[in-house]
């Protein structure tokens, strides 16, 4: 463990822990890579990975999940920044961020599926079954900062959205990624291969590139359908 201002901060393991996802396949080493849930103390970290302007991608803040349409373009980039440093503020941090030599280089948020009730009237996203949405926890949006893609960072980063999650009682984590993406704003969602590649396993195909997926610790899920 090693402190960054006053947040104790866990360094990446290069092997997930047993109650990661896990793969058959490869997952790339990134030694000096340590992981901090987003709050007030890490939100310049944050800032400084989006553009204190830019707001990643077209000013969007990660408030694309969690706020109707209609509000969403009301908002305008001020007020969804001012949104999420509010979020960041909470005792429930809104994601995860990858910190390497105290520079944040990607972001994957990650939430109870009801922080992100746009999900619920989502056409590819929404639930297929009962079970409690504060159970079930979703990762919306993972982001690279330019340079560091195209370097497997994805896997890490998810892989650290589900510990993050589980340490929070998740019974499952899900995601609703895309097959292929041409441009980076299609591929926010992130790809369903690496998806795959950590034990995600595809639920529900409402559209031809965009899978539900969902990874889960099946004896929660059984215990929970017991005590229904």
């Amino acid at each position: 463990m090693r402190d960054f201002d006053g947040v104790s901060v866990a360094t990446v393991v290069a092997s997930p822990t047993s109650a990661s996802p896990h793969s058959g396949g490869h997952m790339p080493d990134f030694p000096e890579l340590s992981f901090l849930p987003l709050s007030t103390a890490t939100w310049p970290l944050l800032e400084d990975l989006f553009g204190p302007e830019r707001g990643a991608d077209s000013g969007c803040w990660c408030m694309w999940w969690r706020v109707s349409r209609s509000r969403f373009n009301a908002m305008g980039k001020d007020a969804r920044k001012a949104a999420l440093q509010e979020l960041s503020a909470s005792d429930e941090s809104p994601g995860i961020l990858a910190v390497r030599d105290g520079q944040a280089i990607g972001w994957c948020a990650v939430a109870r599926r009801s922080a992100y009730p746009v999900l619920t009237r989502s056409r590819v996203a929404a639930p297929i079954e009962d079970l409690s949405p504060e159970k079930i926890w979703f990762i919306s949006c993972l982001y690279v900062r330019v340079g560091f893609r195209r370097h497997g960072l994805s896997g890490p980063l998810i892989r650290a959205a589900v510990d993050h999650a589980l340490a929070r009682g998740a019974l499952c984590i899900e995601a609703c990624p895309t097959t292929s993406a041409t441009t980076s704003a299609e591929g926010f969602v992130g790809s369903s291969a690496t998806f795959a590649d950590l034990g995600f396993v595809e639920i529900a195909r409402r559209s031809p590139k965009r899978p539900l997926m969902r990874w889960t610790r099946t004896s929660g899920l059984v215990e929970a359908a017991r005590g229904a």
